[in-house]
């Protein structure tokens, strides 16, 4: 059984850090894309940032280009998100996602949708 768990999220400052963390087990395969969404109140889910198995590839919405990086560490199984200059419109419970098999834009785009979601972790950033 596949298991998505996050954590990092937390309450900051307008234009502090935070780093999240996502480990995924129960995986069988090794060749799949892992990324992150996110879904404000009232608002859709969207794709903010996704890397290919190799991390060779990788997604940023326009929206957090240039502040966050993503990252991931195949021997733990482990994706990573940090989020610098924060900002309030940033604000919302972020998702991991899982997608056997696929490339960064795919899995961010809506293309190729994800085999595997986690419960979310709130980020709640203060102006």
């Amino acid at each position: 059984q596949v298991q998505v768990v996050e954590s990092g999220g937390g309450l900051v400052q307008a234009g502090g850090s935070l780093k999240l963390s996502c480990t995924a087990s129960g995986l069988t395969s090794d060749d799949y894309a892992m990324g992150w969404f996110r879904q404000a109140p009232g608002k859709e889910r969207e794709g903010v940032s996704c890397i290919s198995w190799s991390g060779g590839s990788t997604y940023y919405s326009d929206s957090v280009k240039g502040r966050f990086a993503i990252s991931r560490d195949n021997a733990k199984s482990t994706l990573y998100l940090r989020m610098n200059s924060l900002k309030p419109e940033d604000t919302a419970m972020y998702y991991c996602s899982v997608r056997r098999r696929g490339d960064a834009f795919d899995l961010c785009s809506g293309r190729r949708p994800p085999n595997y979601w986690g419960q979310g972790t709130q980020v709640t950033v203060s102006s």
